[in-house]
């Protein structure tokens, strides 16, 4: 009688504290496994999210801090040149503005205040207008401020980091050979150019990937060692949410399961690093929610950029009620 050999999902785990890469093919064997693996699957992925942060989550708020008016492409984004998405588009918010929306992330437990920026990369006098906002929050608030402004030279990487912002992000969003199919106006390069840049001047690194933009399993094994091999601190893990008006509008290529899989392969291979579970969670992860937090240790609140998130009230309880603790305005 032939026997059907089992994974050990707990090997792979443990293989990831000790710091040993998973192979290419243990790799593929969590995003190809069957379904009624998934359970053992996630277990693996807390066994090392607890290792590393015990039974806390991170919370992050989104200030879209200047919307629509991109001269890029990128095929998923409401806000970009080849959208004709129905969104707010305004300039830069003042300062009174952006300060308030970090007290609101205080009030929703947000430990990182995130301004986010549409555009290729940000003027001299919108780093101007950052940097006084910046300011005047560190000196107000404990607050961990996260600043998503595009492509950035070396100057104003300095200028961020002296004004206050803790962390960059600029995510690679997918790998690099299928990069081009989403967008065409930049380079991959010219993204990890930039998070090497905000590296450089002493911010922590945040960088991610939207899933279900038609990758195959071996691009999602790419960016999650391309990710780790940049060092970024910080992955948020988005899952498409396809807007109407948009080039990808229409994809539906995921289902709660394969997000999963997905959150638990990035814990496995980046085991020390920040793993958020961002946006598209409502609309890809549906009641499967909850368990997405058993492999990550991060959270957005509130809405996203163009797009509604859940209650807050919901992130809160849902975090209650799987015996996890909010962790509180923690700088560094």
């Amino acid at each position: 009688m032939s026997t059907i050999q089992q994974t050990n999902w707990n090997e792979y785990a443990d293989k990831a504290l000790r710091g040993e890469r998973l192979t290419h093919e243990e790799a593929l064997s969590v995003l190809q496994a069957d379904d009624g693996e998934l359970l053992a699957i996630l277990q693996a992925a807390y066994k090392v999210r607890k290792h590393y942060y015990g039974i806390k989550v991170k919370l992050n708020l989104i200030m879209n801090a200047k919307s629509g008016l991109c001269p890029e492409d990128c095929g998923y984004c409401s806000q970009s040149i080849v959208s004709s998405a129905p969104i707010e588009k305004y300039s830069l918010l003042d300062k009174d503005t952006l300060v308030d929306g970090a007290r609101k992330a205080m009030e929703l437990k947000a430990g990182t205040y995130c301004i986010v920026a549409s555009g290729r990369g940000p003027s001299h006098r919108e780093v101007d207008q950052v940097v006084a906002a910046v300011q005047e929050i560190k000196a107000t608030m404990p607050m961990k401020i996260c600043a998503c402004l595009g492509i950035l030279n070396e100057e104003q990487a300095k200028r961020l980091k002296e004004a206050g912002v803790d962390r960059y992000n600029h995510n690679l969003n997918t790998s690099s050979s299928h990069f081009g199919s989403i967008t065409t106006t930049h380079t991959y390069d010219d993204r990890v150019h930039t998070v090497e840049q905000a590296q450089m001047a002493g911010m922590s690194p945040c960088s991610g990937c939207i899933i279900g933009m038609g990758e195959t399993d071996e691009d999602i094994i790419d960016i999650a060692w391309s990710l780790r091999e940049l060092g970024a601190d910080s992955i948020p893990i988005n899952f498409l949410h396809p807007i109407d008006g948009t080039p990808l509008a229409g994809r539906n290529d995921l289902n709660p399961r394969r997000c999963l899989k997905v959150l638990a392969l990035f814990r496995l291979i980046c085991p020390t690093k920040e793993i958020r579970v961002s946006g598209g969670r409502e609309l890809q992860l549906r009641s499967l929610q909850p368990l997405s937090l058993y492999a990550a240790n991060s959270v957005f609140v509130g809405d996203y950029l163009t797009t509604e998130g859940q209650q807050s009230l919901d992130d809160h309880r849902m975090i209650e009620d799987l015996g996890f603790e909010i962790e509180r305005c923690a700088l560094g």
